[in-house]
């Protein structure tokens, strides 16, 4: 505990510092395994789109006491031949989701549920959507996702630099592969509430990226003039500056979603509540991952690539100022002069 008492005071001023910039292999190396998990995942059984994507027919039962297996039973001695999926939503209700019926299959299920579990066919509430209003639903979604990213990045390139925005969308990118990924490997139905839960990441990811790159910014506003450290060196600083303030909105962020998640949805058995709650504890997890740990270091590669940067690194390593040695990836501190000599001592004569 004591080593940890005063350690953001000791971070922000330098004292106690992390080699994130200087690591960063490790980190892409991590977010490479989860990336191409999730691709396998896509690529393998893909997403379970609700019928609100790809329509269908919703038949929701308000009776305690009814099972999984008892619906799907049920559902199936109707002789459908279609996908069905069957959740059951807090203790006294199950939901049947169906594909694409015609008007007589549809109620023949009615019925089905209706006589089996002696409810009224008007207590059943049923839902369809067709095939044409789900994939102008999945359209407007893509649209919005993508006029999403590019205002981001057109509002991070004129507020900081191109680099930066590009940084940012990156881990942006990386942010929604695993969480897409993550989705089809728990086989969690993709619904509205997801695709809200996606922007609402989306924005708190890029939210903790632009706090990060405004520190960058501040620590290597006058780099190239003072020549006191490298770029990588500076926004390593920039990164421990920050890294207790991002760990603490992260976990104070986790803690309500979590008991949404685990509590809610898992516990009490709020169905509704699980599409929303995973994708936002995924990617506020993620989102945070990327901001400390993707963003900066992205940055930094593209930024030591410049003439004037490369420029720096060898004034700064000639003369023993800060950075981040290819040899061991440490941080080598500035004494802010070069070494000192004495003056040789006159004898008497």
């Amino acid at each position: 505990m004591t080593q940890l008492s005063g350690i953001g005071s000791r971070l922000y001023s330098g004292e106690t510092s992390f080699n994130i910039i200087g690591n960063r292999k490790r980190w892409y190396s991590i977010s490479a395994v989860f990336i191409l998990i999730s691709i396998a995942a896509l690529a393998i059984q893909g997403l379970h789109l609700g019928i609100e994507f790809k329509g269908g027919s919703s038949y929701t039962v308000n009776k305690a006491g009814i099972s999984v297996e008892e619906a799907r039973t049920v559902v199936e001695s109707t002789g459908l031949k279609s996908e069905v999926i069957v959740q059951k939503i807090g203790d006294s209700k199950i939901r049947v989701q169906t594909g694409n019926l015609t008007a007589a299959e549809s109620t023949a299920i009615q019925d089905a549920l209706a006589s089996s579990f002696s409810v009224a066919v008007e207590n059943i509430d049923s839902q369809i959507v067709g095939p044409s209003w789900g994939k102008e639903i999945t359209k407007k979604a893509l649209f919005g996702l993508i006029a999403f990213l590019l205002a981001v990045m057109l509002f991070l390139a004129m507020a900081f630099e191109p680099k930066m925005a590009i940084s940012a969308i990156v881990a942006v990118v990386h942010d929604v592969l695993i969480t897409v990924g993550i989705y089809a490997v728990v086989g969690f139905d993709v619904t509205p509430a997801t695709v809200i839960g996606f922007l609402t990441i989306l924005g708190y990811s890029l939210y903790d990226t632009v706090v990060v790159f405004d520190k960058v910014r501040e620590n290597t506003k006058s780099i190239a003039a003072s020549g006191k450290s490298t770029y990588s060196a500076a926004a390593n600083l920039a990164v421990n500056q920050t890294l207790v303030r991002s760990a603490n909105t992260s976990l104070i962020a986790l803690l309500p979603v979590g008991s949404i998640l685990f509590v809610g949805a898992g516990l009490l058995g709020a169905g509704t509540l699980k599409d929303l709650s995973l994708a936002l504890f995924i990617g506020l997890a993620v989102g945070t991952y990327s901001s400390v740990f993707i963003a900066p270091p992205f940055l930094a590669s593209l930024r030591e690539k410049e003439p004037a940067m490369i420029a720096l690194a060898k004034r700064v390593n000639a003369r023993g100022g800060a950075a981040i040695t290819p040899e061991t990836h440490a941080v080598r501190p500035s004494t802010g002069r070069g070494p000192r000599n004495q003056p040789k001592r006159k004898g008497r004569k």
